[in-house]
């Protein structure tokens, strides 16, 4: 795994992240390619399935997966941008939500977005929250984002280079925007999502996956 300093190998991210390895587990597809058993849509637009891929369809919206709660584990989502448009993968949301902003202002939410000159706003980062420590995205290609979920930390990569490495309590800027999540701590467990930011930012999901570290 890459950043703009340097190399940094797979054991490396899993010290950080307080000696954890993922390795041994096994994969969990939360989606299955064929229907949306274990989801649900909430809010505009919505999903729909083409060849066994999920694609967005307007919005704002969110699909999230109501079978359970994930924690200390990694969240492995294979997404395709082919005009560098927003969404975004929602983690740590505390509740089933009713409407999208449960998920905006509850949880957080690792963003899609290729187009943006807003560091703050960037593929791979907690939106509004953190900056990038690399821009590795590849617009129009399939690309593997891999969320580690330890604890109080989470730790995004982006086709194997790190792009953000976040604890609670560390500083965040404040907030701006209405649009903008609500400051303050995430559990350590909650609900996942995938967000349909609008009409024109049409972006596909072919896998969504996870295993539990083992401690």
């Amino acid at each position: 795994m890459k950043t703009v300093k340097g190399i940094v190998s797979a054991s490396v991210v899993a010290a950080a992240c307080g000696g954890v390895d993922a390795q041994e587990a096994t994969w969990t597809q939360l989606f299955n390619g064929r229907d949306l058993t274990g989801w649900q849509h909430v809010g505009e637009g919505g999903f729909v399935i083409e060849d066994g891929v999920l694609k967005t369809d307007g919005g704002m919206g969110l699909l999230w997966f109501t079978e359970r709660p994930l924690r200390d584990g990694v969240l492995r989502v294979v997404y395709r941008n082919p005009e560098g448009r927003n969404a975004g993968i929602f983690i740590r949301i505390p509740d089933p939500p009713a409407d999208p902003w449960v998920a905006v202002h509850g949880g957080y939410e690792v963003q899609i977005d290729d187009l943006t000159e807003d560091e703050y706003a960037t593929t791979g980062v907690l939106y509004s929250l953190t900056r990038p420590m690399a821009r590795p995205a590849r617009p129009g290609e399939w690309n593997t984002v891999e969320i580690i979920l330890d604890g109080d930390r989470t730790v995004v990569t982006l086709n194997g280079v790190l792009v953000t490495y976040y604890r609670e309590g560390d500083w965040v800027p404040p907030r701006e925007a209405e649009w903008e999540p609500e400051r303050g701590p995430r559990p350590i467990e909650g609900f996942v999502g995938l967000q349909n930011h609008g009409a024109e930012d049409v972006v596909y999901f072919r896998e969504v996956s996870f295993r539990p570290l083992a401690h």
